[in-house]
C-alpha cells in the first residue's frame, strides 16, 4: 500500500555508499528528503544528484538530511559518484542506497508494473524527527525534480509545526501567512496581539511570525 501523508516511514537496514544504513538510526532527529532513482547512469537522475549535493548546507540550516535509492550495487553508484562530480562540479555528500535486491523499493511501493516491473519510479518523500511522512511526489522520467521546491516545502512544514498558521499559495520565507480558521478571535487575539488583515471572516493574514518577533 503506497504511503500518504501523516503515515509512519518504515524502518529498513540496507548497503549505501556509506555502508550498511540503518534508516531510523541514521535519520534520528532530523528531518529527511529520500528521493528514488530507477538506476544508474540515467542523465536526469545524475543532474538531481548534483543539485541535491550542492544544496547541503541549505538542508543543514534546516536540520535536514538528503538520501538517494537506486537499485544497482555499490560499487556501480560509486562508479556513478565519479560522473556526477565531473559533470555537475559536486561530490556526492550524502548516502546512495544500494536496493539491489528492490527490498526497499518493495517497502516503499515504488516498483510500478505499469512502467517496470524492476525498476523503481522517481518519487520523493518528506519525513519528519517523528518518522511521519509530511510529504510525497512522483516525477515523469523525463522531468527533473525541483528541489527549491522541496525547500520550500520544509520551510513551510517547520512554521506550521511551530506556530498556528497555514501557507498560501506560492508562499516563500517572510511572506504573510494565514491564521488557521480554527482559531476563534480570543485566541488568534492572544496570539497575533498585533492584529490580522481580514479578507473574509475565514482567511485571516498576517506577517510571518518569526519576521514580526
Amino acid at each position: 500500500m503506497s504511503l500518504k501523508i501523516l503515515d509512519t516511514f518504515p524502518d529498513f537496514t540496507q548497503e549505501s555508499t556509506q555502508g550498511p544504513l540503518n534508516f531510523y538510526d541514521w535519520a534520528g532527529d532530523s528531518w529527511v528528503v529520500l528521493f528514488s532513482h530507477p538506476k544508474d547512469f540515467t542523465p536526469v537522475c545524475t543532474t538531481e544528484l548534483g543539485a541535491v549535493a550542492k544544496l547541503k548546507p541549505e538542508f543543514d540550516k534546516r536540520n535536514v538530511k538528503a538520501i538517494g535509492l537506486s537499485v544497482d550495487a555499490v560499487a556501480q553508484h560509486l562508479a556513478w559518484a565519479g560522473d556526477i562530480e565531473r559533470t555537475q562540479g559536486a561530490a556526492l555528500n550524502f548516502p546512495l542506497i544500494a536496493d539491489v535486491d528492490r527490498r526497499v523499493a518493495t517497502l516503499l511501493d515504488l516498483i510500478h508494473p505499469n512502467a517496470s516491473d524492476t525498476n523503481t519510479v522517481r518519487s520523493v518523500f518528506v519525513v519528519d524527527p517523528a518518522k511521519r511522512v509530511r510529504l510525497t511526489l512522483t516525477y515523469p522520467a523525463s522531468t527533473g525534480r525541483n528541489f527549491d521546491e522541496l525547500l520550500r516545502t520544509i520551510d513551510s512544514l517547520q512554521l506550521t509545526d511551530a506556530h498556528k498558521v497555514a501557507t498560501p499559495a506560492d508562499w516563500h520565507q517572510g511572506d504573510d501567512v494565514i491564521i488557521l480558521p480554527s482559531l476563534g478571535a480570543d485566541e488568534a487575539k492572544a496570539l497575533f496581539p498585533a492584529g490580522w488583515t481580514e479578507h473574509t471572516p475565514y482567511l485571516r493574514t498576517v506577517p510571518q511570525p518569526e519576521a514580526a518577533d
